[in-house]
């Protein structure tokens, strides 16, 4: 069988895709992705890919999704921003009755600090959005594990409105207005959601520096290449604005 190297990712090494399969070396966290993807195609769940097991190779098989990658493709609209947050509002109401399967293993990146026992994606971005015509998916769920909707919502929303440090705060606002709109928040969350988008923001600028500073990978690479040069000044911007968020997200 002919063997495409995939690019892109930062967890597994090498990710080939065969026929209408993609295969990436089995971590000890993909006994618990497994039983994720597992749950969300009994749930009915079209955002994210089938599971097919392990290979001869120790290499775990999920479906190949055709299409484009969301970052590869202009800057969302409105409309769009509002169909993924009703994408992320279904996964995490499919994952509510989610059986945990015994000694699973999780890798985490950034927890919530506050906890959760919902177990989310974790790395909702763009550059994990597949859109293949009518069928959006989120692919690459090597950090799956346990969490809470607004941590994971407020990841998402760093990638998906596209906050940048020198960015316009009053489109900025009304982007992740149709984001949350999708999503379906109440008022109580939509007051707590900026706060979190930017300490998960943050969160990611101080696992860039502790990656450089211990060496772990994939951090310390992504440190090197610059990323940390986003993170750190677009968790000051966002926390900088922090009324004007809240004051859209309540507005009628």
């Amino acid at each position: 069988m002919h063997e495409e190297i995939l690019t892109g990712g930062n967890v597994a090494a090498e990710v080939v895709r065969i026929g209408s399969t993609v295969r990436k070396p089995a971590l000890p966290q993909t006994p618990g992705v497994e039983a994720v993807l597992k749950h969300l195609a009994d749930k009915g769940f079209k955002g994210a890919p089938g599971t097919m097991g392990i290979d001869s190779q120790r290499r775990h098989v999920v479906e190949y999704i055709p299409g484009a990658l969301a970052d590869t493709l202009p800057l969302m609209t409105l409309d769009e921003l509002h169909r993924v947050g009703r994408l992320i509002r279904a996964l995490h109401d499919a994952m509510v009755d989610f059986d945990v399967p015994a000694d699973v293993v999780w890798d985490v990146a950034i927890p919530d600090p506050a906890g959760g026992n919902l177990v989310c994606h974790n790395d909702l971005a763009p550059w994990n959005l597949v859109r293949d015509g009518d069928r959006w998916v989120f692919i690459d769920w090597d950090n799956a594990g346990p969490s809470s909707r607004l941590w994971d919502l407020a990841y998402a929303a760093h990638g998906f409105v596209q906050f940048l440090p020198n960015g316009d705060p009053s489109m900025d606002a009304v982007r992740l207005r149709a984001l949350v709109d999708g999503y379906g928040l109440g008022p109580d969350d939509r007051r707590a959601l900026p706060a979190q988008i930017a300490a998960h923001t943050q969160g990611m600028y101080d696992l860039l520096v502790r990656g450089h500073q211990t060496g772990e990978q994939p951090w310390a690479r992504l440190y090197a290449e610059g990323h940390a040069d986003h993170w750190g000044p677009t968790a000051t911007y966002l926390t900088q604005h922090h009324n004007h968020w809240v004051t859209t997200l309540l507005s009628p």
